[in-house]
């Protein structure tokens, strides 16, 4: 009885991923932090930040001088969206080579997101492409900085969100800072057009987002990173061709580029490893040390890379770009500052007063005794 009862049981075996099998190559489990094939997790803190820092500036600096490099390029301004659907092509064939090292290879996200995502990735790096055709490189560098504006516009008007006053200063900042920034730019710089203008700022509007179609995304049906890049770019390059070609504007691109091969499909191709190199260390530089240090690291690059394209490109230079960017570099700080002020914790005055009078006393009892 006991023999056939236990031969007739039938057992089902379920089998649970580890999160080292689900999670996206770039940071392999909770424990482990993985950035191309290095794991960090065996050095100290300081030697982590230093390698996350140096990964982040080398490939996005890299990233940032190959974008001006090719649209310095006479005869190229015109194919901004072609370069945007090789990069989306490459980005499409790294994101392919990254899910196969993945086990759970299944497609978590419906089609339908990854179309509306797709569609916002088209037009934020399509835009932002084309827009060096009509801006110097920095300004364009400056305008990515101020996406908190868009953020905060479609908070109030779609969401009827209220923020607090360093929100608000941190927009003021940045609006002025754009103002100023942009009435330079048009006053020295020969090759201003407000077309550029709209462009940037219609990505950004996009950009706003598509961060948070994104984030929800990901979080509800458990997505990895090399899904979310595999999917969107590649239908983001079924959009981008349809495009080109029922606007003829895809022949023309390919037999420009067929005579340059190597400054532009060359280029290209490392302008996408680099940048896709970029955010990993982006992503573990999040993980490790959480979002306040990563935005400060970014935006030092960012900084960087616009002091470099003066170096490195000849463009005119008046110090109207310095302090205008100094102002949005301060609307950076109030906006990490309201959202992290458990984090850091600025004096008040009221206690700047109470110091001052304390090291008063102090040193009117020194002299009494």
């Amino acid at each position: 009885m006991d023999l056939k009862f236990n031969n007739s049981r039938k057992y089902v075996s379920i089998t649970v991923p580890s999160k080292t099998q689900t999670m996206s190559p770039h940071i392999k489990s909770v424990d482990d932090v993985v950035v191309l094939g290095m794991n960090l997790s065996k050095f100290n803190k300081l030697t982590q930040f230093f390698i996350c820092v140096a990964g982040v500036f080398v490939f996005y600096l890299i990233y940032g001088y190959l974008q001006e490099l090719i649209f310095s390029m006479e005869g190229f301004k015109p194919y901004g969206w072609y370069l945007t659907l090789v990069q989306f092509a490459f980005y499409s064939i790294f994101g392919l080579i990254e899910l196969q090292l993945i086990q759970d290879k299944r497609r978590r996200i419906p089609g339908k997101t990854y179309m509306i995502i797709a569609f916002l990735t088209v037009g934020t790096m399509g835009l932002s492409n084309t827009s060096l055709g009509y801006l110097n490189y920095p300004t364009q560098v400056i305008f990515k900085c101020c996406k908190l504006i868009p953020v905060m516009l479609g908070g109030v008007f779609i969401q009827g969100k209220r923020y607090n006053l360093a929100d608000v200063s941190a927009a003021v900042c940045m609006s002025l800072g754009l103002i100023w920034f942009t009435l330079a730019d048009s006053t020295i710089a020969p090759n201003f057009n407000l077309t550029g203008v709209m462009l940037i700022s219609l990505a950004l509007c996009a950009d706003a987002v598509i961060g948070n179609v994104q984030e929800k995304a990901m979080k509800l049906h458990s997505a990895s990173n090399s899904e979310m890049v595999l999917y969107s770019y590649s239908i983001g390059f079924v959009y981008i061709l349809l495009g080109l070609s029922c606007t003829s504007g895809l022949g023309p691109a390919v037999t420009f580029c067929s005579k340059n091969p190597v400054r532009t499909y060359g280029y290209a191709f490392l302008f996408s490893l680099t940048g896709y190199f970029g955010i990993s260390f982006v992503l573990a530089l999040i993980k490790i040390f959480g979002a306040l240090l990563a935005v400060t690291v970014t935006t030092g690059r960012k900084a960087m890379t616009i002091v470099l394209s003066f170096i490195f490109f000849a463009k005119p230079f008046t110090f109207q770009y310095i302090w205008s960017g100094l102002l949005v570099v301060l609307g950076i700080f109030l906006n990490v500052y309201s959202k992290n002020t458990d984090k850091i914790r600025l004096p008040s005055v009221y206690n700047l007063i109470n110091k001052a009078m304390d090291v008063k006393k102090s040193r009117t009892l020194a002299q009494t005794v």
